[in-house]
Formats: structure tokens, C-alpha cells, sequence
């Protein structure tokens, strides 16, 4: 045990072991890891947005209820363009879904071009219901995404674990990294993205140098999280007078953050949300916060380092800044806000199926969350 113990405070001592592995996260459970097949298809994978509201029936835009398949949200908007002759700019989303697998999310686009859609037609696309709003439909303008998943060759012993983990999830919740989606094929796009920050490269697309920006915010995220995930592993395995050993805090704070009932443990400082809506705010009384942490009122939150970016305090504060103080020199370059770094899945069932050895999955997920992260969280996974 002492040898481990040791172990345990050289690493956390060193900020550094996780540079370069946003995507070598830690998970947050402990469960050995289960094998499943999966595959985003359209007959295994489907996400379902959930508007922020209820769209008006009047006004000067188009809503289109749409089912795609197989297609990114970019190449759906590129073939409604070709086809009814609109830009892509004048169409309106929520947010941009995955190529793989089939997406049911809406899109505005101005009511003069209505005439146009009588006869469209296209093999991975259908238009499943429409009506008309006074407002565009910008980025962000969902409540979240409703996702079924179907993984395959499960056995029965696997499957009953995966219900019990996900019945925890859904009670405890997990961490909200961000996806290999984010990162690019070859996970390097946030090297991209701190060279634009740097000047070594220039990128002409504006939206595209966003992307690649916004993987370097994200990569150090998830650098973040990996490490408020191994503290709450110590404070959830080792004793109060282990943790003194292994954290430079006080004696009280020790145990106040030791006796916190939840999993996830909040510390001093951290900048909290209301969950799922509301306004940032610091956190001043760990009790009191934890409770309403435990109901599911309050989330804490992670950086994205930017000009706008609300920093952390007090021990929080210092976790925080040994992650993103190398982004230091480029906030104004950056916009930045603060991410839901903990959530929990919602309408959570699930079905086994022994005869075809299918395990389903539907769960609601807030926006910006990755239904892929949630997935393996649950099977201990990695993409």
C-alpha cells in the first residue's frame, strides 16, 4: 500500500503525464471493461434533437423537421442547397451531428423558398414534418439529444453488468469530456489549432480555423478533467489521513471534501452552473453546493480558455491554472466559456435482447455532451 500510495503522489505531483493524451482520459468508474460490438450505422446509432422550444407556427422561417442518414450536417445543408438554390448560409441549425448513423434534427431557412421543396427528393434525406418560426435557428438553440444505441454480441452476464453501470451513471453521472470526434482522425487537430494561436500556420477559413482552435481548447479540457477525475478516485479509495499525504490541503478540508456524498467532488473555488440552465457562479459553501450538486440542481464546470472566460479560485483555481496557464498569451484570440465538466444521462432504459444478443440503450444526453463518451464510460472502451 505505501509503495502504491507513493506512486499515487509522484503522479499526481506531475501535471504533466497527461500531455498529449486528451484521448488517453481517465474514466470515472471502476468496473473492468466489458466487450461489445458497435457500429454508428443508421439502424444502430440514432440521435434525436430536443428543441429549446416550442416553435411558434407563424413567421418569416421555414422549419424543417429532417431525418438524415449516413451524411454530416454539412453535406445535408449542401444538398438542400444544389437543389432549391439557397445558400448555406441562410440555413439555420442548432447544432452539427455525425456522418454515421441516422440524425433527426431541425434546420430554418427563409419562408420564400418553400415553393421549392414540393418535389425534393434525395436517398438519404427526408423531410418529416414543417411548420414556421419568426426566429433563424442558431447554434445552441437545443434543450439537448435524445440517443438508441444498439450494441452487439453481448452476453447475458455482460448485459445484466452494463444495466447495472448505467443505472449508476445515471444516478452518480459521469464526465463530460469531449469525444475523438473533436480531435480528427489522426487526434492531432488541436496541434493544428495552438500552431494558428502561435502564428506558425494560417488557416483562410475562418470556420475552420475556429474548429481547429476549438480543439486545442478542448484538448486541454479533457487534460483538466482527467485530473478532477483521479482526485475524486482519491478521495473515494484512500483514507483521510492517506489524502493528507497526498494533497497539500488542510486537515478540515481534507475531510470536508472526503465526507461529500456524492462521487464527484467539488472543491473550493470551483466555478459552478445551474443545471441544465442557468448562470456560472463560484463556490463558496462546499457543503451546501454538494447537496444541491446531489439533487442535480448545480454542475461544476471546466475552462475553455478565452477572453471570456470566468477562472476558477482557491485550490480549484490552482488545479485549473497548471492545465490552461500555457493559453495564457493567446486569450484574446480565443473567445472562450465554461463547459459542463459533469452530467448525467436521462430517461435512461434499456433491453436486452438474448436471442440476437443485442443490448439497447436510449438515453438523453444535454447538448454538447457526446453520447460516445457516456458509451465508454460504460464498457471501458476507447475509440
Amino acid at each position: 500500500m505505501r509503495k502504491r500510495l507513493e506512486e499515487d503522489i509522484k503522479a499526481f505531483a506531475n501535471p504533466t503525464i497527461f500531455e498529449g493524451t486528451a484521448l488517453n482520459r481517465l474514466f470515472v468508474y471502476t468496473h473492468s471493461p466489458v466487450s461489445v460490438h458497435f457500429s454508428k450505422n443508421s439502424k444502430d446509432f440514432v440521435v434525436s434533437e430536443i428543441p429549446l422550444y416550442e416553435f411558434s407556427g407563424s413567421g418569416e422561417h421555414l422549419v424543417l423537421k429532417v431525418r438524415k442518414k449516413d451524411l454530416t450536417t454539412w453535406e445535408m445543408l449542401k444538398a438542400f442547397s444544389e437543389r432549391i438554390g439557397i445558400k448555406v448560409k441562410e440555413f439555420g441549425y442548432a447544432g452539427l451531428k455525425d456522418k454515421e448513423g441516422m440524425t433527426v434534427q431541425y434546420i430554418s431557412l427563409p419562408k420564400k423558398y418553400e415553393k421549392f421543396l414540393e418535389n425534393f427528393s434525395h436517398n438519404k434525406i427526408k423531410i418529416l414534418d414543417a411548420t414556421y418560426h419568426k426566429n433563424k435557428i442558431k447554434i445552441g438553440h437545443l434543450k439537448g439529444n435524445r440517443f438508441f444505441i444498439r450494441l452487439k454480441k453481448v452476453n447475458g452476464v455482460d448485459a445484466k453488468k452494463m444495466e447495472n453501470i448505467a443505472s449508476k451513471m445515471e444516478k452518480e453521472g459521469f464526465a463530460n469530456y469531449f469525444g475523438y470526434q473533436r480531435f480528427g482522425k489522426d487526434r492531432e487537430n488541436y496541434l493544428i489549432g495552438k500552431e494558428i494561436l502561435e502564428g506558425k500556420r494560417k488557416e483562410r477559413n475562418k470556420k475552420m480555423r475556429n474548429f481547429f482552435v476549438s480543439a486545442y481548447q478542448s484538448h486541454l479540457f479533457n487534460l483538466w478533467l482527467s485530473r478532477r477525475v483521479e482526485i475524486n478516485i482519491f478521495f473515494n479509495t484512500f483514507k483521510e489521513k492517506e489524502l493528507s499525504d497526498i494533497f497539500d490541503f488542510p486537515k478540515e478540508l481534507v475531510k470536508l471534501i472526503k465526507t461529500q456524498k456524492s462521487y464527484a467532488k467539488l472543491l473550493p473555488g470551483d466555478v459552478l452552473h445551474h443545471y441544465p440552465y442557468g448562470k456560472v457562479f463560484v463556490c463558496n459553501d462546499l457543503k451546501s453546493e454538494n447537496e444541491r450538486f446531489m439533487r442535480k440542481e448545480i454542475t461544476f464546470t471546466g475552462m475553455l480558455p478565452g477572453r471570456r472566460s470566468l477562472k476558477a479560485s482557491g485550490i480549484a483555481g490552482e488545479i485549473e491554472k497548471s492545465f490552461f496557464e500555457e493559453a495564457d498569451r493567446y486569450l484574446e484570440k480565443m473567445q472562450g466559456f465554461r463547459r459542463f465538466a459533469w452530467v448525467w444521462p436521462e430517461d435512461l432504459s434499456t433491453v436486452y435482447k438474448e436471442e440476437s444478443a443485442w443490448f439497447e440503450l436510449s438515453f438523453t444526453l444535454p447538448k454538447g455532451s457526446y453520447a460516445t463518451v457516456f458509451l465508454e464510460e460504460l464498457t471501458h472502451s476507447k475509440n
